[in-house]
């Protein structure tokens, strides 16, 4: 886990800014569609970080479950050491790969887990929430859960029934379980979402589920006796708890909920619910039914994300589609990658990878905007004033349109990103004033101011590099949350540090105050932040 150090810039009990994702389910190795929402989380909460405030991003492993026990018989090894095997060795190092900035890594097979989750559901059954019943129905174990029959595609026999996500037969259970009162819960639910219309984004998941839950709720199985891996009902040992009831308590019991009493105060409830829009309900409905029937309050926001697609098809290992983030950063670079997924696919929304649009991306925005921008200013600092970053003392017109572009681009982020999670809307504002900047270079021509000696020539060369550069300090703040290697490199290249301090002490607030890169540093020409990717290969 690439956990950062101390965030906290408040005081010790003030809220904190709490993400999480989903905890990803450990039958198989993690793919881009896993990370998609993982970096999502990270470059929000880097963002929430750099405008100063207290935040807390969690993610972990959801490692429950028949399809997990399954699969773990199948390689020959029991569920714990499958589980173990597969955090230690593909979850965690891709993280940390990702440079993924988590403070916690939650999985359900921990004790501070498991007693807390059983403390949840006693509470619920000593209330009367839960009670004994019996239950038949369609079974997805990919899914890990019962099915609708709109959920449902036919199969190749007139019998067989399919799960419409993984596109494999169902199975039918008739079992003895425990049942929580969904149904009671219909009513606050739809009352409880037109008090807080933006409790579910996007708009078209919040429609989802309000048709959803209009239609009447079915009481929710909660355990299962079939098998054994899973949390033991603490007063029927014979059956364990569904393995969504299990995992969706980890927001909670990693925050503290039933042992740290003055930390959950502190965290709880979640800010954002990073999910998958195929576990929406489970979030935007049986979470909140839950959380209510316990007297805890909701959380925040559940924002839902669409899929990866593959040949038109989502992105899974099940399906064979699944891709390694590691396939791409092994071409493209990690922060290439944290780039594309976020500027390429507006989040809540479906979207295809494309190796041939990512190419493209690389090429354009990353190497030929960006990066040859950040080149040429270190180039010219060196050439025209050995590296020292002059002074800027003609400024006019054109300069203050410069500033002014960067305090657009800032406003424009903090709200997309910070605010309405539109990473790519905010990327895109990014990435207009990059271009901005050039546009201004390409005008003012300071190659051919260079040839004036005149004391008037030189000042004019003096303020068009020292704009620019100012340019890219603001840029390399405004890109920290999103490619936190590549804005160090360019921090680095301007000499920032000295005269700024740490690219990590920078803030929202300031990143547009035109004129806090200091006349006098040092330029220096580092290596090319995004190479040309016939030369990577070649390399």
């Amino acid at each position: 886990m690439a956990a950062t150090a101390d965030h906290s810039t408040t005081g010790a009990n003030a809220p904190a800014y709490y993400v999480s994702t989903p905890i990803y389910y450990v039958n198989d190795r993690p793919h881009l569609g896993h990370a998609y929402t993982t970096v999502a989380g990270d470059v929000l909460t880097r963002w929430h970080r750099q405008r100063g405030e207290k935040v807390w991003y969690l993610t972990g492993t959801d490692e429950h479950g028949q399809k997990i026990m399954r699969t773990a018989e199948a390689n020959g090894v029991s569920p714990q050491e499958w589980c173990d095997k597969l955090v230690e060795e593909a979850w965690k190092p891709l993280w940390e790969h990702l440079e993924i900035a988590n403070d916690d890594f939650i999985r359900t097979t921990q004790q501070r887990h498991t007693d807390r989750v059983q403390e949840f559901v006693q509470d619920l059954y000593d209330k009367g929430e839960i009670y004994k019943g019996g239950y038949s129905g369609p079974y997805c174990v990919g899914c890990e859960e019962f099915k609708l029959p709109a959920e449902l595609l036919d199969g190749a026999t007139e019998d067989e029934k399919l799960c419409s996500v993984h596109k494999r037969p169902v199975e039918w259970l008739e079992e003895e379980n425990y049942f929580f009162r969904l149904s009671a819960y219909g009513p606050k639910l739809l009352e409880f979402y037109a008090e807080n219309p933006d409790f579910i984004q996007p708009a078209s998941a919040r429609n989802e589920v309000l048709r959803f839950v209009e239609q009447d709720l079915k009481d929710l199985s909660i355990s299962r006796s079939t098998f054994n891996w899973g949390v033991p009902l603490p007063w029927d040992e014979k059956h364990v708890l569904y393995v969504w009831v299990d995992a969706l308590q980890n927001y909670i019991t990693a925050a503290g909920y039933g042992s740290d009493p003055e930390r959950f105060a502190e965290l709880w409830p979640a800010s954002v619910h990073l999910v998958g829009k195929d576990i929406l309900r489970f979030h935007a409905v049986i979470w909140p039914a839950m959380l209510m029937a316990a007297g805890l309050p909701l959380p925040k926001r559940v924002v839902a994300n669409g899929w990866l697609m593959v040949g038109g098809e989502k992105m899974s290992k099940s399906n064979l589609t699944g891709i390694a983030p590691t396939d791409l950063t092994s071409h493209f670079g990690v922060d290439a990658y944290r780039y594309y997924f976020l500027r390429a696919i507006p989040f809540g929304t479906d979207g295809s990878f494309s190796w041939e649009d990512f190419t493209a991306r690389y090429t354009s925005e990353l190497a030929n905007d960006f990066g040859n921008l950040a080149s040429r200013v270190a180039a010219m600092v060196g050439k025209y004033f050995e590296g020292v970053l002059p002074a800027a003392t003609a400024a006019g017109e054109a300069e203050q349109a410069v500033a002014d572009g960067l305090r657009t681009a800032a406003e424009v982020a903090d709200l997309k990103i910070g605010e309405e999670l539109d990473f790519a809307g905010g990327i895109a504002a990014i990435f207009e004033f990059v271009k901005q900047v050039n546009g201004y270079l390409t005008e003012q021509e300071p190659w051919k101011v260079a040839k004036d000696d005149s004391e008037e020539g030189r000042a004019r060369l003096a303020t068009i590099l020292y704009t620019a550069a100012e340019a890219l300090r603001g840029t390399a703040v405004l890109l920290n949350p999103l490619m936190p290697s590549t804005s160090e490199k360019l921090w680095a290249s301007l000499g920032a540090a000295e005269g700024l301090g740490a690219l990590s002490a920078q803030t929202v607030a300031t990143v547009a105050d035109w004129g806090r890169l200091p006349a006098g540093a040092t330029v220096t020409k580092g290596d090319i932040l995004f190479p040309r990717l016939e030369e990577k290969s070649a390399s």
